[in-house]
């Protein structure tokens, strides 16, 4: 076959290292690299069929595991709270083989297996994300049909409430079991920086740059960028630090494979040149490397995006963000009732924190602030005080103290804050009297954080957070909070906007309790 040139061949960098940055400084034309294949001469028979990123393997056993120890327990736990859990099986008395057989045995298998066909062992829905979770309630709607159909067919007279718990805790035990599973993961490629997939990024610097910062915000995620191959030249990353070494006009595939990598991920225009990308796929077939592409509609994703192929040509179409329907309402019934029981559960909470405040600054206890909301709508959030009473006369003597941009004003040792204060808003706990916001229909549970309503008219792309309420915790808090620079800030708002759903809501209420605890970017 003939040799295939792309535009991912061109001349070399060198790289060296200074204080831990990698700087472009001079390079050199490498040899041609050797012809590469389409596909054709491979036989399929040869091709690889061990990926290079493995920890997938380990972690699916697991998994494995995990799930039909908690099907097999929530039917021991069933049979031993109803007497009548041996309902319909004749001879249990004398003869119970069948009926552990199938409480301990048949029904765990079936529940593995239904969620294996669901695909809730696929490496690409583990670890990140709530497809591996709506594939697990998927499998669990199955297995309920399955039993009754089975029930149905062979006239079984099965113990309805039995039953129902037994594949009810199953579900809930199974989802646990995932839980504690992706905490434990997330917990290794943080600190052990195992676990994971070693990326190399093709593109121009920028774009590659952007999914650098991007992939690299949530080392839970476990996607680690080791190189950058740039297709813009040599020059366009002349003299400019990186976090990765930068290459230009290397083979790829050998290039992934001299860096340790196992991805490559394909960045924004990389991809421009009709046929590149497919050559590109062809080229890592057989090879174990995983192959991921980052459009440039790097902030719409979801159920938004939808390919449509038309006469052999992918078309992806982008749907407008949903803001309103069902979900919307039962968005705002979830907020209140949750709102509504949070306040009578954390009545004695307040009164603590109620005491505290008094006893370290005389002065009110809360602290309202107008702040924009839906529409443009303005209204005034409630906060318990934690400064000193003369915080708004000081602010001005501290402007030029700001660590932040943008529209807010941000100091990690800020003078005006009182001691209790300060713990109150590393634990967030200043946050808790905004359900009485969300009880009102101001604020969500999820949202954009309110801003100021003197902070500016809110034009162009900023004011676009206004087309949902604002919430008590969001995209924003959960990915960094005061650590983020404004215009990350206000990209990750404008991402929810755009994306949201209530299982989104849901993963985010959820990231946000480990937010808290570990008290990341609170001051």
């Amino acid at each position: 076959m003939g040799e295939v040139t792309t535009s991912l061949q061109r001349p070399v960098t060198n790289t060296y290292r200074s204080n831990n940055v990698r700087h472009v400084d001079s390079f050199e034309i490498q040899p041609p690299t050797p012809p590469t294949h389409n596909g054709v001469p491979r036989s399929a028979w040869a091709r690889a069929r061990r990926r290079v990123s493995r920890w997938h393997r380990p972690y699916t056993t697991i998994l494995l595991l995990l799930d039909f120890a908690a099907a097999a327990l929530a039917s021991f736990l069933a049979i031993q709270i109803f007497d009548q859990a041996a309902s319909g099986f004749y001879g249990v008395k004398e003869n119970p083989t069948w009926f552990h057989t199938v409480a301990f045995g048949l029904l765990p298998l079936g529940w593995v297996v239904i969620l294996w066909g669901n695909r809730a062992y696929d490496r690409r829905y583990l670890g990140l994300g709530p497809d591996e979770f709506k594939r697990v309630i998927r499998a669990g709607v199955a297995v309920a049909a399955t039993v009754s159909f089975l029930a149905f067919a062979t006239v079984t007279q099965l113990s309805r409430w039995t039953v129902g718990f037994a594949l009810l805790g199953a579900l809930l035990l199974i989802l646990l079991g995932r839980m504690i599973a992706r905490f434990t993961l997330h917990a290794v490629r943080r600190r052990a920086g195992q676990a994971g997939h070693r990326m190399v990024l093709v593109g121009t610097l920028p774009e590659c740059l952007e999914v650098y910062t991007a992939v690299t915000r949530n080392p839970g995620a476990g996607l680690v960028p080791v190189a950058i191959h740039i297709t813009d030249g040599y020059a366009a990353a002349r003299g400019i630090q990186t976090p990765v070494p930068v290459y230009a006009g290397r083979d790829v595939l050998a290039l992934v494979r001299e860096v340790g990598g196992d991805t490559i991920a394909v960045c924004g225009s990389a991809s421009s040149e009709p046929g590149e990308l497919r050559r590109l796929a062809w080229l890592l077939e057989g090879s174990g490397v995983d192959l991921v592409v980052a459009p440039q509609l790097t902030d719409i994703a979801g159920p938004r995006v939808h390919i449509r192929p038309i006469e052999g040509l992918p078309l992806l179409h982008v749907e407008e963000p949903t803001l309103s329907g069902p979900a919307l309402l039962m968005k705002n019934l979830m907020d209140r009732v949750a709102a509504g029981l949070g306040l009578l559960l954390l009545v004695p909470v307040f009164l603590a924190i109620g005491a505290a405040i008094r006893l370290s600054d005389p002065g009110p206890v809360f602290f309202r602030q107008p702040r924009v909301g839906h529409e443009g709508r303005t209204f005034r959030v409630w906060k318990f005080r934690t400064m000193y009473v003369d915080a708004e006369d000081r602010l001005a003597s501290l402007v030029d103290q700001n660590e932040t941009d943008g529209m807010l004003f941000k100091m990690k040792e800020d003078p005006r804050v009182f001691p209790v204060g300060r713990f109150l808003r590393a634990s967030s706990l200043d946050e808790l009297p905004q359900l009485i916001n969300v009880l009102w229909g101001e604020m969500s549970l999820v949202g954009p954080r309110p801003l100021p309503a003197d902070d500016g008219d809110f034009l162009g792309d900023v004011r676009r957070r206004l087309l949902v309420r604002p919430g008590m915790t969001g995209l924003w808090q959960v990915s960094g909070r005061s650590d983020l620079s404004w215009d990350e800030a206000v990209r990750l708002d404008l991402y929810y906007v755009d994306n949201w759903s209530l299982a989104y809501d849901l993963s985010i209420l959820w990231r946000t309790v480990g937010v808290v605890l570990a008290r990341k970017g609170a001051y």
